[in-house]
């Protein structure tokens, strides 16, 4: 099951998954009062593996992580790890940034994807929800974001980032911004200009103004200390270069896209969203061939960031409905076979 917030859609290709359901968020890495929401992604790895708990950062965060005071941010980020992930469009295999869970499930385990410029640390609040709930959990970076380690400096451009997931068996989508042309006129900007307007993108005044749109009634202590989570991955030494080569290469425009979209799909969107009209919740709704529309109230562009509860009882609904209707289906298969 794909649980998505950004507009990557099919096909999505990796090595990681081999069934998936994503959940995908928005287009900054914010965070409001505790605790946050979250998006989701079925995922497989083809080789056991084994949880290493820590009590101190990961060498490879940047050294604000010291800085940041929120206590959920703080503890997920001690749980990030890189692993090898091949790709086909590199020689060698990509240290790619996530969160594993701590025990395996025979279930489908759920994956959780950031959104536009944002890492797994997003995550930090409603992963802990649906790990004490029961499922096997993974928080997993897009490629040219989060904390990947991109030394070796490989392409981030559109297609590099689908070619990093696989394919998708359900879909939810949380305010997703799947209407936007892209990056526009931007992808034409000399390079030299385009550098300089990453520059503007990670500084702490738009992030800022970023929070201040995203979420609503919340202190000005609380919006800086999400905004120095929100924008620690831009401070990695190849962030620049990743985001220019993304937005050269004219971005995520899947307009035409969404009708071809043949999964069971459940949308959810806040109702005070100041990102994205929730008018395009209901335009989205009625393109999409199968899908079903929640959207939660006094909740603003992130809703598992900003209505947790609320945000993940919709998903466990939609997943255990979807669940018990497969089981429904094999067992009328057997009782005829039979």
């Amino acid at each position: 099951m794909l649980i998505q917030h950004l507009p990557l859609f099919l096909p999505l290709t990796s090595s990681f998954l081999t069934t998936t359901t994503m959940f995908f968020s928005q287009p900054f890495s914010s965070s409001p009062t505790f605790p946050l929401r979250f998006r989701c992604t079925t995922f497989k790895l083809n080789k056991p593996f084994t949880v290493v708990a820590s009590d101190r950062f990961p060498p490879f965060l940047p050294n604000e992580i010291h800085t940041v005071k929120d206590p959920f941010a703080r503890k997920f980020a001690m749980r990030i790890q890189r692993l090898p992930v091949p790709v086909s469009f590199a020689e060698n295999s990509i240290m790619s940034s996530c969160v594993k869970p701590l025990v395996q499930s025979k279930e489908p385990p759920i994956v959780l994807l950031h959104g536009f410029d944002s890492s797994c640390l997003e995550w930090r609040y409603g992963y802990p929800l649906l790990e004490e709930a029961g499922f096997e959990t993974w928080a997993i970076d897009i490629l040219g974001w989060g904390f990947c380690d991109l030394a070796n400096l490989p392409p981030c451009d559109v297609v590099s980032k689908r070619n990093h997931f696989y394919q998708v068996d359900k879909l939810i989508l949380i305010d997703a911004s799947v209407y936007s042309k892209g990056t526009g006129n931007l992808a034409t900007l000399p390079r030299s200009v385009a550098y300089a307007g990453v520059s503007l993108l990670k500084s702490l005044p738009l992030r800022l103004y970023a929070n201040y749109l995203t979420f609503t009634n919340m202190s000005l202590r609380t919006i800086l200390d999400g905004t120095n989570v929100g924008r620690l991955h831009c401070l990695l030494p190849w962030w620049d270069d990743a985001t220019v080569d993304f937005m050269t290469s004219g971005g995520y425009n899947v307009s035409s896209l969404i009708r071809k979209v043949k999964q069971k799909t459940l949308i959810i969107w806040g109702e005070n969203d100041r990102i994205i009209n929730n008018k395009l919740a209901v335009q989205l709704h009625c393109e999409l061939p199968d899908a079903i529309l929640r959207q939660i109230p006094d909740c603003g562009h992130i809703p598992h960031l900003e209505r947790p509860d609320s945000t993940i009882k919709l998903i466990v609904e939609f997943i255990q409905t979807e669940n018990k209707k497969l089981s429904q289906c094999v067992s009328q298969v057997r009782q005829v076979s039979s």
